[in-house]
Order: C-alpha cells, then structure tokens, then sequence
C-alpha cells in the first residue's frame, strides 16, 4: 500500500511535477521495546505511504530510534548521523531528497542538542511522542528541524494504526507487546525515569485486542514488555486494576497464542501471584529476567535499588519452589562507583548461589544527569575491564552447563525461521535457548517436541520427535 507524496519546497509550495512512491529505513538500538516502538513507527510510515526500504541508501526517509542506556550511546548516534549526512547529500545531488529522523531515548535526553550538533537532521522525536510521526513529517517538509520531546497527556497506544496482517507475518510468530512503560524507581545510574517518564500501564482490553491481531495472523508466541513489566496495573473493563499475573492468564488464554513470557522485572514487585502464575499458567514459560545490578548490599544501596541481596534470593528460592524447571537471568553492573574488590566478589558469590542459565554484564558508565554520574568515587577503566572479564567468564560457564544440561531431554520448541542450511528450522525452547533441527519449512509456527542431541557453542541441536499444529 502505497501513495504518491508530493514534495513541498522550502516555503511549503508543493512542486507540480515531482512526485514518487517513498521508501522507509528504520534501524533500532538497543533494548526489546525498542524493537517494538520501530515496528510501530514502520506502520505509522506505511500508513503514510512509505514501503519498506531494504537498504539505507534506497530511503527517502531514515529513521534511527536510539537508545541511551549504553556507554558512549550519543556519541555513537553522532557518528551514524554523519555518514547520513553524506548519504543525505549525494542523494540530493541526485534528484531524491532524504529525510533523517532521531527517535528514542537519545532523542529526548538531547532534544535541540542533535539538531546543533548535526543540521542534516530533519525530525528529533521522543519515545512517548513518536506516533505523531506523519504530522511531524509534514511539518518538517514546510520547514526541517522539528523537535518533538514532550509527554503528551493523551494516550500514544491510541493514535497508533494497528499492523497490517502482512506486515505482522513478516515480523514472524513471536512478537513483542508493549505493556508498560515508564519507570518510579530512580536507580542512581539510570537514565529511564528521565527519558520515558513515570509509570503508566496501558488498558487490558487494549493489550488483549493488539494480542488477538497478532495471533489472527499467525503470532504463536508473545512478549509482554515494560520498563518495570511486573509493576503493570492496568484497568479492565469495569475499571478495576489488573496485575501482571491477571493480564498473562488473558493472553494466555487467547485463541493461537501457545506461549507468554515477559520482561524486564523488578525484585521489589516480583508479587506471590505472579510467582503463582509460572505453577499455574501451563504457557507461562519457565523462564525469568530479573536484574539484580550488584550482589553487595552497600553498593545496591547506593544504586537506590531498595533491595537486599537476602530479598533476591529469597525471590529466587519461591519461583524455583513454584516452578522447578525455571530459567533465570539477571543484569549485572562492575564498576559501580565506590565498588571494591571485596564487593565484586559478593556479585561473584551471588552468582555463584543462584546459578544462571544466562546473564548480562556491563561495565558502569556515567549517564549524564543522574546521581551516579557525579559520585566522586569513579572506578578506573583498568579495574573495571579486570572486573567485567571475571564476571563474563563466569556467567558463560553457568550458560553452558544449562545448555549441556539439556543434553538427552525432551523439550518444546517453537520454531521460528529456517536454518541456515537447507532443510533446517530454528526455535526456541521455553528457557530461550535457540534450537535447531533437520524438518521443512512448514514447521515454521509450529510447537514441536524436540529431543536435544548436542550443544553448540551458541545453540542446542535437536531431533524432532513430534510436532503439533
């Protein structure tokens, strides 16, 4: 579905001659609700008349949604921006004018600044603003740089155009949701509460109706996303609040969908019926992101993380009660200012007590306007690079010894793409670990029980033992 866009100058007049059927590139950075907010914003510019542009350099508009979590994330998006420019200007030079778009969360903690440091830029728009897309479009045409970081009081989840059923396929049969967003907790690290906002949960009739779309085209598996997902409360119908257990036992229970999981979680609202819900909800899978940042008590306070290690184990030890099978991963910061060697080996020794299936590990950066960026207690580059390969080395053993666990069972995969060979498939087991096995392509969007053979460095090989429409 695509229409004709007319060009307008830079005093608004539309050009009489030149018209043309516009492509879209949008590149995501970052975490899974990114990825959900760029397929969002790929529906926005199909409904604007964009197709899809395989390649940046056949766009008519570029999209970069940004993410700010990461060490040097800015200055990363500077340096993409400035082969765009040159991209941008060859593609003048010929006759196709381009139009380049920051969103995200870079978007909204640098507003102004990314149009400072790179003109080229037509359009800077913040997460919670983005489904304004094809009115900043129009706007930035009349006259570039266009700079749209507010947070709107209306609800974005409702301005935006719900996927076409072939764009939903393409994206495949798992599919994320976005469920909440925004975050109260003020971690002393994080950038979050600054760029996405307070938390808000959308409507459960909302999220259960984008959930029914996505089965009715062939989604099979979906992730229910939020800064702090398991702090949802949304309203029901009758205006009641709905925790996260009671809105996973609804979309659970949508007709196509056979497997719900969700991310990321807090400890301090890992409730007892959300543990409840992983014995009780048979497509729950058993598999849990909880990040615990530290294992010493002094540096999570200093994080404002307002847990104690003994609470993360404790929350450990219910949910394995409840589900025994459970899978669980964590992130993790070295670095952190003010941590000594005797703190990293209490994060070691945390590690070493729950025992990960995976894990993620960074080395702590300062986010510029957060109460961690101005601690006088910075940790030097050395110490946090020695830290972070020790941590590493150790979360990598834990993941092959839970894949090598898996050696001689039977689980369910979803299969989700063809291999890499002919005559392949590949999924996912209910723990996320990514399973190949020999069967056609027509498995794809089937569950499948699988026998695992072996494990690969970064897969397990399975043998197909029976299968399930």
């Amino acid at each position: 579905m695509s229409e004709s866009i007319v060009l307008e100058d830079a005093d608004g007049i539309a050009s009489p001659t030149r018209e043309f059927n516009p492509r879209a590139f949008i590149k995501s950075f970052g975490c899974q609700m990114n990825v959900y907010d760029a397929e969002r914003m790929a529906d926005l510019a199909a409904e604007a008349g964009y197709r899809e542009a395989a390649r940046v350099e056949d766009a008519d508009l570029v999209i970069l949604n940004t993410c700010h979590i990461r060490e040097r994330a800015s200055e990363k998006i500077y340096s993409e921006l400035g082969k765009l420019r040159e991209l941008k200007v060859e593609r003048g030079r010929a006759g196709r004018p381009t139009m380049l778009v920051v969103a995200g969360c870079v978007a909204q903690a640098e507003g102004w600044e990314i149009l400072r440091r790179q003109p080229a830029v037509d359009i800077v728009v913040g997460p919670q603003s983005y489904h304004r897309l094809a009115q900043l479009l129009r706007q930035a045409r009349v006259r570039p740089g266009v700079v749209d970081t507010d947070f709107p009081a209306e609800d974005k989840f409702s301005r935006l155009p719900a996927p076409r059923p072939d764009a939903i396929r393409r994206r495949g049969v798992a599919a994320f949701v976005t469920v909440q967003e925004g975050c109260d907790k003020f971690c002393s690290f994080c950038v979050v509460p600054y760029t996405r906002g307070a938390e808000a949960s959308r409507p459960v009739a909302a999220i259960l109706d984008e959930i029914a779309r996505l089965a009715e085209a062939g989604v099979r598996e979906v992730t229910l996303l939020g800064q702090n997902v398991n702090a949802y409360h949304g309203l029901n119908r009758q205006g009641q609040a709905i925790g996260l257990a009671g809105l996973i036992r609804a979309a659970a229970a949508t007709p196509g969908i056979c497997r719900v999981r969700y991310t990321t979680s807090h400890p301090n609202d890992m409730s007892d019926d959300l543990i409840a819900a992983h014995r009780d909800i048979p497509a729950l899978a058993p598999y849990l992101h909880l990040p615990v940042q530290s294992g010493s008590d002094s540096v999570l306070k200093s994080m404002n993380r307002r847990h104690r290690v003994a609470d993360y184990l404790d929350i450990v030890a219910s949910v394995r009660a409840a589900r025994p099978d459970m899978a669980l991963s964590s992130d993790f910061i070295v670095g952190y200012p003010g941590e000594t060697d005797a703190d990293f080996d209490q994060t070691l020794a945390l590690v070493q007590a729950v025992g990960f299936a995976s894990a993620y590990a960074f080395k702590y950066s300062a986010r510029p306007g957060t109460p961690a960026a101005d601690m006088s207690s910075q940790i030097d580059e050395a110490t946090k690079a020695r830290r972070l390969a020790a941590l590493q080395a150790l979360i990598e053993e834990q993941r092959q010894a839970f894949n090598r666990a898996t050696i001689g069972r039977r689980v369910e995969v979803l299969f989700e793409k063809p291999g890499r060979r002919e005559g392949q498939v590949v999924g996912r087991s209910p723990t996320m670990q990514a399973v190949f096995a020999e069967g056609p392509r027509s498995l794809i969007g089937a569950l499948a029980e699988v026998e695992i053979l072996a494990a690969e460095p970064h897969s397990l090989r399975g043998r197909i033992v029976s299968t399930a429409s």
